[in-house]
């Protein structure tokens, strides 16, 4: 279970922005979609991924507006996991708990996907648990 690829439980179509959206834009993305995190995505590449923490922060920056570009304060140096990565790793980058959700990206740094914590508690569930009862409905939609 842990040495199957991340390819496996990833979620294959995210939602993702761009880096010229601005701040209330990818705000209200977030809330629409109850996200917290979201790739930032130009042409297919991996560019960044922004944070509900980002968005927190920058409210305290008086130069920061609702009009700022998400290029202005999205991450860049981030972590990332591939297709082929074993779950197993997924998990242990998910056990330093600054992560919940890494990108999964090519060699090219071509965005394929993303994996959750939650993706990884739930392949977990259903390998020991086929058949869950209690929010079977939220297990099984993957």
């Amino acid at each position: 279970m842990m040495n199957d690829q991340v390819r496996t439980i990833m979620t294959k179509d995210p939602v993702v922005v761009s880096p010229n959206q601005t701040v209330e834009e990818v705000t209200s993305v977030m809330v629409n979609n109850q996200l917290q995190q979201l790739p930032v995505v130009q042409d297919g590449k991996l560019m960044g991924i922004i944070t509900s923490y980002d968005l927190w922060k920058m409210t305290g920056d008086s130069s920061k507006t609702p009009s700022t570009q998400v290029s202005e304060i999205m991450n860049t140096n981030i972590l990332k996991i591939t297709p082929l990565d074993k779950v197993g790793t997924a998990a242990e980058l998910f056990m330093d708990k600054r992560f919940k959700t890494l990108p999964v990206v090519n060699l090219r740094n071509e965005l394929k996907g993303v994996v959750t914590a939650f993706d990884v508690i739930r392949h977990a569930l259903v390998d020991k648990y086929p058949r869950p009862i209690l929010y079977a409905d939220v297990v099984e939609q993957h």
